[in-house]
């Protein structure tokens, strides 16, 4: 068999050099030359190729539709995030910090899936076969339609496939596995986008749905090159913090469901439980009666969520250099929303300490919290508790106006079911469909001066 010819190609111009270079000589950008296989040369004493046929064209409206059936993961949560189950052909590409429970997820749901008496093929990278029934045994994960293998070269792994024609394909994790058409390591940029490619092209052919966990970088993307995340029909981001027992799985891209997603699950002994009603468990060690604590109801994807924004303000020790720390939504955020509150309200926090927090370890980054982050900020600052029973949404401007949200209705809706009694939206939201829930009451402001006098 003749050996496969590589050359190095630049990710910004596509230069190609015969070896490695630190920087293109091209376009003079740095580590960006990536191995790829060169194209075989034209040989003149080899008969010429047949010509294939041209692809058909027809109108879209004639195209016939593909059949929708998708394979549920028998968690309802993860099913939430991908739009309503595995869809055939799929690619779905999973990443999260080491540890965090990417394999625990996958693994208790492919054997609901094996359950249901579909054949499940999990290849790891990472651990042996007797390795991956220890976790299965702790978390009562054990089926006859669940097919171990531990490979990390592609071509055999799609020989196992061709073998043990599954339902659903796992790799575990795509930075282990290699092709033999490249010379470099396993997890190199080149090696991750070939392997990648390969395992698209087989199950596209096969209908066939596979997930894929990948490993992400310091910086918190997921490892290996940009177009991982391109070639892939869906990915998912699992998150959560060290101290923290929940998780959540949030959606990035999903080509056939709502972005941006979210499922939350709880982390314990048993595995991976999920939260039906998170807001209950963000809310349930709320404190009473205490100062810099507001309720806010923001939205992940479709499901309204009510979260505690916890704000801390006090004196600070330092000169000229108060300290800014916000957990769970956008430093550059709260910093900015302290500046307009001392320029539109003439409140003094420059030499003030804050510290901003999200009760339960999640991540927000939706606008709709200025309101309450603001809110919280002015509770601490001048010592005055919130009532418990108000939920605060609305996007603070820049010249302190309380700016409308998407989809209040149910947000809402949320925080009647929950108990509350009054929410206080922005003024523009008297136009908006459903502004009015039963069984709460809505107040409306204009500004964030007039936010502050309603509540406090």
């Amino acid at each position: 068999m003749a050996k496969t010819l590589t050359a190095f190609v630049c990710q910004s111009c596509g230069h190609r050099a015969p070896k490695w270079m630190g920087r293109c000589p091209a376009c003079e950008d740095w580590n960006t030359l990536v191995e790829e296989a060169a194209p075989p040369a034209a040989d003149p004493k080899r008969a010429p190729r047949a010509k294939r046929e041209a692809p058909e064209l027809q109108p879209i409206t004639q195209v016939s539709e593909a059949p929708s059936s998708r394979i549920p993961t028998g968690i309802e949560e993860f099913d939430r995030t991908l739009g309503g189950g595995l869809v055939p052909g799929s690619l779905v590409l999973i990443g999260g910090d080491p540890g965090i429970g990417k394999s625990t997820l996958v693994l208790q749901s492919m054997w609901r899936v094996a359950a249901t008496g579909k054949k499940v093929l999990y290849v790891s990278g990472e651990e042996s076969p007797e390795q991956i029934k220890l976790r299965a045994q702790r978390l009562g994960c054990l089926s006859d339609h669940l097919i171990i293998g531990a490979e990390i070269c592609i071509e055999e792994v799609l020989r196992l496939v061709d073998q043990a024609q599954p339902d659903v394909l796992v790799l575990d994790s795509i930075q282990t596995f290699y092709t033999t058409d490249l010379q470099s390591a396993p997890g190199s940029i080149g090696q991750v986008r070939e392997v990648a490619f390969k395992v698209f092209q087989d199950c596209k052919t096969r209908s066939l749905p596979v997930i894929l966990i990948g490993h992400i970088t310091k910086e918190g993307a997921i490892a290996g090159p940009k177009s991982l995340e391109h070639i892939v029909d869906a990915v998912l981001y699992f998150e959560g913090e060290r101290g923290h027992s929940y998780r959540i799985l949030r959606a990035i891209k999903n080509r056939f469901g709502a972005t941006p997603e979210m499922g939350v699950f709880e982390m314990s002994q048993e595995g991976l439980t999920p939260v039906g009603n998170p807001s209950e468990i963000f809310l349930a060690e709320r404190p009473q009666d205490t100062t810099g604590s507001v309720i806010v109801a923001t939205l992940e994807g479709t499901r309204p969520l009510l979260v505690e924004v916890q704000a801390l303000v006090s004196s600070s020790s330092s000169i000229g250099m108060p300290r800014r720390m916000a957990t769970g939504v956008d430093p550059n955020r709260m910093t900015l929303l302290v500046a307009i509150m001392e320029k539109r309200l003439g409140l003094n926090l420059a030499g003030e300490d804050i510290f901003v927090n999200l009760a339960g370890g999640i991540k927000v980054s939706e606008p709709a919290v200025d309101l309450g982050i603001a809110v919280a900020i002015a509770s601490s600052f001048q010592n005055r508790p919130i009532d418990p029973g108000v939920v605060v949404i609305g996007e603070v401007g820049l010249t302190g106006e309380v700016r409308s949200v998407v989809q209040l209705e149910p947000r809402l809706h949320e925080a009647a079911n929950l108990g509350f009694a009054r929410c206080v939206v922005p003024h523009t939201a008297r136009k908006a469909p459903g502004s009015n829930a039963p069984g709460i009451e809505v107040v409306r402001v204009k500004t964030l001066a007039e936010t502050l006098e309603t509540i406090l």
